[in-house]
């Protein structure tokens, strides 16, 4: 709405007109002052030295010293090592006339679920209702080279679950990626372009540590969009988003969706950091993203080129940040160290003499500040590695020595354990045959719970989904994904090429045979 005074639009003499003809006024006075500069200076014409037509310094001089006017030198140098990422991969649409499992979406996205016909369709027979059917799914991010041979750095979250990996370049070249190693702790992985005597640009990582202040320059696939640069500055250091024990770089570079896995530079053209994760309540930019340091991003990629996975300490236990009041609680003068809540069973620290309640002070010569303080000197450790873990208890210091593990590979693993149900390193492969990902259910209930269905096995063609309880193998009754196992090992010995298992699916209970598969 134009306010009093505003042009009209398509007025030639409004204040905008106004504004730039003074403008014009002024830019016209000044180039005739320019004219008259290059008339007679004691009888001789004067014309601008070659040096004057010369660009400027793309920099100019401050305090602090010189500051980039442009950043082109640094992006034509190094954007020809970054890649847009694509991934195709498979997942299962929503069965047809059954509700949906929780977290997925509703199996009737045309029928709204207050109408008479959401129920009718609902409660329709299993038999009535459509078989499960896979379906490619693609996914976009960025990465960046960082050797000649075509070694490619990029998030976890990024090629998940990915059946063919693709990368391209700006001058739009495709080329096939398999996966060497991921870490979802840090969201890293790393990936090998598919290309024999083939070389690549590639660049390293920073061996400075970033400061709040230095320029960031981002360059990613944004939305798709390939080969996009965004400057901008280090926000914050030592940012933690919830994601494990490990800090992130605070950056206010845009980062959109599309940017994860992309590098984040200095102005050396060295990788500070690797974009993971953004905050936004919008999911578009919003001048806050987080990126993985370059300092652990070499940690991990290091082991991930050498073993395809990272190795860290573990020393099972859960643990809490120790408080004014815990420390109060327990005669300590400061409130610092991490408080142990809970020992897990057949964890490094059950056989150790840890105890519940104890307050770790100290991890051999380093001083403990908070609960992620410890989580991260325990992980900088190699597994078998024995320590000394001063702890305050009963009013006193005590050294407990621990020899570590190594850390669980997954969520599943971690609640196996927590719930004193390990498994050896065969029970993986028996529950591949079976084409399921178990987890233990809550105490105090029966069975086992699916975690998640391979959407091509036999169980999922048979509705098995997420979520459902197995309450028996073979008619033996399930206490814990070893049981489970045993079932299957017990239905090989017998030479049969499927088990029956009893499965709870919205409180309803069925019998289904599962097919094994072979190998």
């Amino acid at each position: 709405m134009l306010k009093s005074g505003d042009a009209q639009p398509g007025a030639r003499n409004g204040p905008k007109s106004s504004l730039m003809k003074r403008v014009g006024q002024r830019a016209g006075t000044a180039l005739t002052m320019a004219a008259c500069a290059t008339l007679l200076v004691g009888g001789f014409a004067l014309t601008p030295s070659v040096a004057q037509l010369k660009p400027a310094d793309p920099s100019v001089e401050t305090p602090f010293g010189r500051a980039p006017l442009s950043f082109a030198d640094v992006i034509e140098k190094v954007k020809p090592s970054v890649v847009s990422i694509s991934v195709t991969g498979s997942s299962r649409t929503a069965q047809r006339g059954g509700g949906a499992a929780p977290g997925q979406p509703s199996p009737f996205p045309d029928i709204p679920e207050d109408s008479p016909f959401y129920e009718f369709f609902k409660n329709l027979p299993r038999e009535f209702r459509g078989q499960p059917q896979p379906r490619p799914t693609q996914a976009q991010g960025s990465g960046f080279l960082i050797s000649e041979d075509g070694y490619v750095v990029t998030n976890n979250h990024v090629i998940d679950g990915a059946g063919r990996i693709q990368v391209s370049f700006d001058d739009q070249e495709k080329l096939e990626a398999e996966l060497v190693g991921t870490d979802a702790r840090t969201d890293l992985a790393l990936l090998k372009i598919k290309a024999e005597g083939k070389t690549f640009p590639h660049v390293a990582f920073a061996t400075n540590d970033a400061r709040v202040g230095d320029w960031a320059l981002a360059v990613g696939n944004p939305f798709g969009l390939g080969g996009t640069v965004t400057a901008g500055i280090v926000s914050a250091l030592g940012r933690d988003i919830g994601s494990g024990p490990y800090d992130f770089l605070q950056i206010d570079a845009a980062v959109n969706r599309g940017n994860s896995g992309g590098p984040t530079f200095n102005l050396q053209g060295e990788v500070i950091g690797v974009n993971t994760a953004i905050f936004s309540p919008s999911g578009g930019n919003v001048g806050i993203a987080f990126a993985v340091p370059a300092r652990t991003a070499v940690e991990v990629i290091n082991q991930l080129r050498e073993k395809g996975t990272v190795s860290r300490g573990w020393l099972g236990v859960k643990i809490q940040n120790v408080d004014e009041d815990t420390a109060a609680a327990i005669g300590l003068a400061q409130a610092k160290g991490a408080l142990v809540s809970e020992i897990t069973p057949g964890g490094p620290a059950a056989d150790s003499g840890l105890r519940a309640q104890d307050a770790i002070l100290q991890v051999n010569t380093d001083e403990i500040s908070d609960s992620r303080d410890l989580a991260r000197k325990i992980a900088g450790y190699a597994p078998d590695t024995t320590v000394d873990v001063k702890v305050w208890r009963n009013n006193q210091e005590e050294t407990v020595k621990v020899k570590l593990g190594t850390f669980p590979g997954s969520a599943e693993e971690i609640a196996r354990l927590e719930q004193g149900n390990s498994t050896d390193d065969t029970a993986g492969t028996e529950l591949q045959q079976l084409g399921l990902t178990l987890a233990p259910i809550r105490t105090g209930e029966e069975g086992v719970s699916v975690a998640e269905v391979d959407p091509e096995s036999d169980a999922a063609q048979k509705g098995i989904r997420a979520g459902d309880v197995i309450l028996e193998v073979g008619g033996t009754v399930v206490n814990g994904p070893n049981d489970v196992v045993e079932g299957i090992r017990k239905a090989k010995e017998l030479g049969r090429r499927a088990v029956m298992l009893s499965i709870k699916s919205q409180e309803q209970r069925r019998i289904v045979p599962i097919q094994l598969k072979q190998g």
